[in-house]
C-alpha cells in the first residue's frame, strides 16, 4: 500500500498510510536542494512517498521515473552472488583469475584474489585502474566511464600488483566490484545483465529496474550543481559497481525483500537464503574496528536496532537505500543534483532511517 504526497503529474498510487510519516517526509524533502527529490519509507509493507523538488514535474510521476543508482548497484551484486553461492554455482572463496582467465600467469597476489575479496572491499585492488584516469580526466564531468570498456577492466585485472595482500586491507573499490560481475558471467557463461535479470531482478518483480536508460521520458535527468541538465551516465565496463537505474517503488520492493515486508519471506529456497546473508556481518574495520560491514551493506548501530544501508552517486543524481533487518522499515531517497560539499542529501535519508521509532 502506497500514500503518496507532493506535486506528481501522474495518477498517484492509491492507498492509506501514516499522515505523520507523510509529514515528515515532506519537512525533510524541503531540507533537499535538487530538481527532483524523492523520499519513500516502508513499514510493514505499507509505503508513504513523497515527491517533490525545485523542478516541475513532468508527465512520468517522479516515483516512478528511473534514476540512477551510482554505487548504491552494488548491494544487487552482493545478493547475485550471494544466490549463485546458494545454488551451489560459485564459491565465495574461488578466485577470480581462475574463473576468468584459467592458466594465465598473474601476479602472485592476484591470483589469491577471491570473490568474497572483490564483494567486501579486501581485494587489494585501488579504487580505479591505474590507466583509467588519462582517458578519463579529460571527460570527467560528462563521460568518464564510456571509453573504458569490460574487457580492458579485465586485463587491468590481470595485470594488476594489489596494494596488499588480499584480505589484509579495506578498501573501496568500483574497480573490484567491477571485476566480480565480470567473473560472475565468465563463471556462468551468461551476461551479466541476463544473469542479473534472472538471479534478482525477475525473482523480485523488479520490473523498473534496468542496466541503461528506458524508453524516452522514464528516466530521470541528472543536474551539475549549477543546475546545468547532463546526458544519462555511461558506466562502460564498470557495470556492477554502478549502472543500475530504478525507481523508488522498485527500491522500496528490493529493500522489503531484506527487511521482511509485506510480502514476507521469498519461495525459492536459494533466494530466501541470500537475502538472509547479506545482512550477516562479516567483517569489521577503522579504529578500534567501529565500522562493521556485511557482504555488501555497511552496518551501523541504532538505538532500534542495527540498520544496514548504501548510498551511490553519479555526476548528476543521488541515491540512499537502507533498511532495519527484521523491522519491515526501508528508506529510498533520490534527487537529481551532483553531490556537493554541503549537501544535506546522505544525512537527511540516514536520520530517517536510524532516528524512526
Amino acid at each position: 500500500m502506497t500514500e503518496v504526497t507532493g506535486v506528481t503529474a501522474a495518477a498517484p498510487v492509491t492507498a492509506v498510510g501514516s499522515s505523520a510519516t507523510a509529514r515528515l517526509l515532506a519537512e525533510l524533502a524541503d531540507r533537499i536542494d535538487a530538481p527532483d527529490v524523492v523520499l519513500a519509507m516502508s513499514r510493514g509493507g505499507v509505503r508513504t512517498v513523497h515527491t517533490g523538488g525545485s523542478a516541475e514535474p513532468g508527465p512520468v510521476a517522479r516515483e516512478r521515473l528511473h534514476y540512477e543508482l551510482g554505487s548504491a548497484s552494488k548491494p544487487f551484486a552482493g545478493l547475485l552472488l550471494a544466490r549463485l553461492v546458494a545454488q551451489g554455482r560459485v564459491r565465495y572463496e574461488d578466485r577470480a583469475a581462475d574463473l576468468l582467465a584459467p592458466g594465465l600467469p598473474v601476479h602472485p597476489a592476484v591470483r589469491r584474489i577471491t570473490l568474497r575479496h572483490l564483494l567486501t572491499h579486501t581485494s587489494g585492488l585501488p579504487g580505479l585502474p591505474a590507466d583509467f584516469y588519462p582517458q578519463a580526466v579529460p571527460r570527467w564531468s560528462t563521460d568518464p566511464y564510456g571509453n573504458y570498456p569490460a574487457d580492458r577492466v579485465v586485463r587491468a585485472f590481470l595485470r594488476a600488483r594489489p596494494r596488499h595482500r588480499p584480505g589484509t586491507r579495506w578498501h573501496y573499490s568500483n574497480f573490484a566490484v567491477s571485476v566480480l560481475g565480470h567473473t560472475l558471467a565468465a563463471a556462468t557463461g551468461t551476461p551479466w545483465e541476463v544473469l542479473l535479470h534472472q538471479q534478482v531482478l525477475a525473482p523480485l518483480g523488479l520490473e523498473a529496474t534496468l542496466l541503461r536508460p528506458g524508453p524516452d521520458g522514464t528516466d530521470a535527468t541528472g543536474h551539475r550543481r549549477d543546475g546545468t541538465p547532463l546526458p544519462a551516465l555511461d558506466t562502460g565496463g564498470f557495470t556492477a559497481a554502478g549502472a543500475l537505474r530504478s525507481s523508488p517503488l522498485d527500491l522500496l520492493t528490493f529493500l522489503e525483500a531484506h527487511a521482511g515486508g509485506a510480502s514476507g519471506s521469498p519461495t525459492d529456497p536459494t533466494l530466501a537464503a541470500a537475502l538472509t546473508e547479506v545482512t550477516r556481518p562479516v567483517l569489521r574495520r577503522g579504529w578500534r574496528h567501529a565500522h562493521t560491514h556485511t557482504l555488501t551493506w555497511f552496518q551501523h548501530p541504532t538505538p532500534y536496532g542495527p540498520v544496514l544501508f548504501h548510498a551511490g552517486a553519479t555526476l548528476g543524481q543521488q541515491a540512499f537505500l537502507g533498511f532495519r533487518p527484521g523491522t519491515g522499515l526501508a528508506v529510498v531517497a533520490t534527487a537529481t543534483r551532483r553531490v556537493h560539499r554541503a549537501d544535506t542529501f546522505v544525512a537527511t535519508a540516514y536520520g530517517l532511517l536510524t532516528d524512526t521509532p
